[in-house]
């Protein structure tokens, strides 16, 4: 009898370099200035307007409401809108609801595989301190396939 094979660790998740972080902590600084004014309680329309305006104010590119082709196998079979793609590299989803889920955190992780891209942000404006409404979601995906986004985000800049 052959011996039992070792069941595969998952993927480790790799770390994007200190450029890419660089970028998230720029937008959680924005969003943290976003809501020091408006604090919590309004739609999340408003915050994504609120947030593009001070990412503008900060000379951040960024691109809303990025339209994101689902693919499964050779086929397209969905779409999804990102709610802003940061200097055509980081996710951020924006959320203003009673807690940050698992679904939202799936969500996440779902549009970094379709996109390729290693990291994302959810960012939770229902919250009384923003800090407990960021979260931090890294891909176990390959880093550096942009899946065609860099000349999306160039077509569709803010």
């Amino acid at each position: 009898m052959g011996a039992a094979k070792a069941p595969r660790a998952p993927s480790p998740q790799r770390e994007p370099g200190a450029d890419l972080d660089a970028v998230a902590h720029g937008v959680i600084g924005a969003a943290i200035a976003v809501h020091r004014v408006l604090g919590p309680g309004f739609l999340e329309a408003v915050y994504e307007e609120a947030l593009a305006y001070e990412l503008s104010l900060l000379g951040i590119p960024f691109s809303r409401q990025v339209d994101v082709p689902i693919r499964y196998k050779d086929r397209i079979v969905g779409r999804h809108r990102l709610d802003l793609l940061v200097d055509g590299r980081l996710v951020v989803e924006l959320k203003a609801v009673d807690a940050v889920s698992e679904i939202h955190t799936a969500q996440v992780l779902s549009y970094l595989q379709a996109t390729g891209l290693p990291l994302g942000l959810v960012i939770n404006f229902n919250v009384a301190l923003l800090r407990r409404g960021i979260k931090r979601i890294v891909s176990s995906q390959s880093l550096g396939d942009l899946g065609g986004l860099g000349a999306l985000a160039a077509k569709t800049q803010s």
